[in-house]
């Protein structure tokens, strides 16, 4: 009878002590936290800024890809035409801008400068038939109709002259600065024009934004792209954390910067070295409104550590243990982005 009493004894105190050693406690006395939590990564969904059907996806669930990897194109046939004609189109427009800044070639001022002699020796000669026939009407050799149609025939070559030289006043001025203006001004439209067609035909590749692992394939070939429908899932394993829970007795002993070192199961005798990254502000859940010393002891914070992953071996969900060395001064060293 009594072995059996010293077995319930022993039992019960046991499970009470289990109990006791799982409450939070003040832990001052402690060099080192221990922690536990699973292992989180970022995830992006990887979308076409277009809409088109899906051509050609080049990775599997799965695969590791590299930042600017090419992972998946849309059809392009449409976009390459049109990508052809704003082409053509710049290139319209900036001959008609350089004639415009050239001005006229020396040809066409030569060309003027011929012209305009023309006119003027062909004024002379309508203006001394002109004074011809006046002097011949006054002796009374010729009608005044005569007179008449020779004055017409002088004053018409005179217009002549003025127009030629205006032209070729023109010609060596060159194009006017408003024209010239307005002509860059469309160069820069089409280019603009031609800079969003380029724009839309990148946009029909999608590229890896960071190095990581395709997790899902969610569109296939053939079904229609859009900016809202995500192609792919795109997990990023290097750096990852550890969600886990800081007792509040803790806060006043573990800051973010500070180093700590993460094991698994899965990879008995391995440390990860990382640090403290993030502390929330807030508590995980809100206790009662009269808070006893034993209730605020349970109040737990959501804590981030950061670690490198450089050998892909901490997996989404993986369950970790965390180590915190207390009193650290310095901050942790890191080798991988935060």
């Amino acid at each position: 009878m009594k072995k059996y009493f010293f077995f319930i004894v022993a039992a019960v105190v046991g499970v009470g002590g289990y109990f006791w050693l799982q409450q939070p406690g003040d832990n001052s006395d402690s060099s080192q936290l221990n922690l536990y939590g699973n292992i989180d990564i970022r995830e992006a969904q990887l979308a076409f800024n277009g809409s088109e059907h899906i051509a050609e996806i080049l990775v599997q669930e799965g695969d590791h890809v590299s930042k600017g990897q090419l992972l998946a194109r849309l059809h392009t046939e449409l976009l390459e035409a049109q990508l052809a004609g704003a082409e053509a189109a710049v290139e319209v427009q900036r001959q008609v801008l350089a004639r415009l800044e050239a001005g006229s070639r020396p040809e066409e001022i030569r060309k003027a400068e011929a012209e305009l002699q023309a006119a003027e020796a062909q004024a002379k000669t309508e203006r001394d038939s002109y004074q011809r026939m006046a002097r011949l009407l006054e002796k009374k050799l010729a009608s005044p109709q005569d007179e008449e149609q020779a004055r017409s025939r002088a004053d018409a070559a005179a217009a002549q002259v003025k127009a030629v030289r205006a032209t070729l006043a023109l010609l060596r001025a060159g194009a006017r600065k408003e024209d010239i203006a307005a002509a860059r001004a469309r160069l820069a439209e089409r280019e603009a024009a031609l800079k969003l067609t380029r724009q839309r035909f990148i946009d029909a590749s999608l590229y890896a934004p960071a190095d990581g692992v395709i997790r899902n394939r969610i569109l296939e070939l053939g079904d229609m792209a859009f900016p809202q429908s995500p192609v792919l899932t795109l997990a990023f394993i290097d750096p990852v954390w550890v969600r886990a829970y800081l007792p509040e007795p803790m806060l006043g002993r573990v800051r973010p910067g500070i180093t700590a070192w993460i094991t698994t199961d899965s990879y008995p005798g391995k440390r990860y070295q990382g640090w403290v990254g993030y502390i929330s502000p807030t508590a995980e859940f809100t206790p009662k409104t009269v808070q006893t010393p034993e209730l605020r002891t349970r109040l737990v914070y959501s804590v981030r550590i950061i670690a490198c992953n450089p050998e892909d071996e901490l997996r989404l969900g993986m369950p970790v243990s965390v180590s915190i060395e207390l009193g650290q001064t310095g901050t942790a060293t890191r080798p991988c982005g935060s």
